[in-house]
């Protein structure tokens, strides 16, 4: 560690990098964010930056307002969004407090703690997803879109081609490697695959990339979105992750003699996370959008069950043929882009190890439960799991359950235009 914050500073220094913005988000998942200058970079490291958590929701109360931000230098990456100015770099942070303590309300903590219980079992935890979203004209409350593409469309009707490589050289300048790009089934929406990295990498390159893709959207004077079902009648956006175990440099996850070349330990895995699945949705879908994808008819989950094609089930085992043991892996397909990646994440980990803990058995089963339809009947769910509290710890767990209540209050209230447009003139 302390020879990469030496690289740091000497790259600060030789490419004249005048501020350095030191990265977070909430609960919530939104990104927070300060500058300081390269004066201030070495105590930075030494002993954090003081900053008031009473301002951040759901970080403290006011009688615990003083928190630190203790930048991770492994994050360090010159922004790439100044027209060509290295004025700006940034690293994303971890929160503790004034006693050096690590403040449990961080996400970025909780994901470390529950990679940590994947560790003390031999396992190092890795995710590659692929990131939907829409591109629109403008931010209004009518979603206008720029192009009438299908999926894997490279015509003329695919109008967003030059923001989608835009946006890859962006991220690939801010060290995060894309796989590949391509127009989704809906119109305006596209999709960006990241190469699979450890877990918490990964949970900070999603962040970066939902920053990166709207950056460039604004550049271009357009409005790029992560909201789960934008369209009525079309497909919303989802996160698909690609979830493995790796041991060392051996892939957990693969048994050359398995059926579908998957090990026991990767059965036990996709078993938990269907047994867990209807506790865990509300944090991989924490909006009240994200049940309006969550519906049939659209290839979105809706089932807790798994299946190597059916676009229905929550759990896909994709096809690889055993020839490349590091490419098994199992798909989760339940979460859309606009959760909050570290708790996601960390949920959808506390499952798979429970499952592999417990011993569950991965069975074809001919029914299964349907994941929740609302985020109220997602939160009930969540409330009552031991599992997600364990994961979360007492902190997350109850501001989350509480503001989330909140946003479901509030929805519940809200006439909507479809209520007015079908009620209003017959009634």
């Amino acid at each position: 560690m302390q020879r990469q914050e030496e690289y740091v500073l000497r790259t600060v220094e030789e490419r004249g990098v005048r501020f350095i913005r030191l990265w977070f988000t909430d609960i919530l998942g939104f990104l927070k964010s300060f500058a300081i200058t390269p004066a201030e970079l070495e105590s930075a490291f030494t002993n954090g930056m003081r900053f008031d958590g009473s301002a951040i929701d759901g970080f403290s109360r006011d009688q615990e307002s003083d928190m630190l931000a203790q930048p991770d230098p492994t994050t360090f990456q010159i922004l790439p969004w100044r027209h060509g100015d290295a004025g700006v770099a940034r690293m994303f942070c971890d929160i503790v407090r004034p006693n050096g303590q690590s403040f449990t309300g961080d996400p970025r903590w909780v994901l470390r703690r529950n990679l940590n219980r994947a560790r003390n079992l031999g396992y190092t935890f890795y995710v590659g997803p692929e990131v939907e979203y829409f591109y629109f004209a403008d931010s209004g409350p009518d979603p206008q879109i720029l192009d009438r593409g299908g999926y894997f469309d490279l015509t003329p009707l695919d109008v967003a081609q030059e923001y989608r490589r835009s946006t890859i050289v962006a991220l690939e300048r801010l060290g995060i490697p894309v796989e590949s790009s391509h127009h989704e089934v809906s119109p305006s929406q596209h999709e960006i695959d990241l190469r699979h990295t450890d877990a918490l990498t990964m949970a900070d390159n999603l962040v970066t990339t939902r920053l990166a893709v709207k950056e460039v959207a604004m550049e271009r004077d357009i409005y790029a979105t992560f909201m789960p079902k934008p369209l009525e009648g079309h497909d919303g956006s989802g996160l698909h992750l690609h979830l493995s175990l790796f041991q060392g440099d051996d892939n957990a996850f693969h048994d050359e003699e398995g059926e579908d070349y998957l090990s026991e330990t990767a059965r036990a895995f996709a078993a938990g996370l269907l047994r867990h699945g209807r506790e865990i949705t509300a944090l991989t879908n924490q909006w009240v959008n994200s049940y309006k994808r969550l519906v049939s008819g659209f290839d979105a989950p809706v089932l807790s069950t798994w299946d190597r094609t059916n676009q229905a089930a929550v759990v896909r085992v994709p096809t690889t043929g055993g020839s490349r043991p590091g490419a098994t892996r199992i798909e989760y397909r339940a979460p859309d882009p606009a959760c909050n990646p570290y708790l996601a994440l960390s949920v959808i980990l506390a499952a798979g190890l429970t499952g592999i803990e417990e011993g569950y058995r991965l069975r074809n089963e001919s029914t299964a439960e349907r994941l929740p339809t609302t985020l109220s009947e997602a939160l009930d769910a969540m409330e009552s799991s031991a599992l997600v509290k364990d994961a979360l710890g007492d902190h997350v767990f109850e501001w989350f359950l509480r503001n989330k209540r909140r946003e479901w209050r509030r929805y519940e209230h809200h006439v909507s235009r479809f209520e007015l447009e079908q009620y209003l003139p017959v009634l």
